[in-house]
């Protein structure tokens, strides 16, 4: 295999996800190489680039994106999760106690979410009344 470019999966960590990914069934068109293709998706998770500007050598960037949509909607990726979750934890690679949730939330002020500020014009609190 050629070397190993940035965000691309080694030999390793391909053959942990592989068996996880759907098998083809050679209908149709002939499937472009899943390796190609995960390692096109990671080129544009990690790099925040728009998928029309995935490099030519992860093949077209509609079967990338296509695939990797089909991949998020079918469960594929959830499984791949899972999976190595699971091997991770059994390897002692996860410290639980890093793990936790935390439900706290912080109301926005109106201009956060675009709305008007109190010095735009007619924006002025409301008096409050005395009773």
């Amino acid at each position: 295999m050629a070397r190993r470019r940035r965000y691309e999966l080694t030999d390793e960590q391909f053959e942990r996800i592989e068996e996880a990914l759907p098998e083809v069934d050679g209908r149709g068109r002939p499937y472009e190489n899943h390796r190609k293709v995960v390692n096109g998706i990671f080129w544009v998770l990690r790099s925040g680039a728009p998928w029309r500007d995935l490099p030519e050598r992860y093949g077209s960037w509609k079967t990338v994106y296509d695939r990797f949509r089909r991949w998020a909607e079918d469960g594929t990726l959830q499984s791949i999760v899972k999976k190595l979750q699971g091997e991770l934890d059994t390897e002692g690679h996860i410290n639980w106690e890093q793990f936790n949730v935390d439900s706290t939330t912080i109301r926005a002020s109106r201009s956060a979410a675009g709305g008007p500020t109190d010095d735009k014009k007619g924006t002025e609190p409301a008096e409050k009344t005395a009773e």
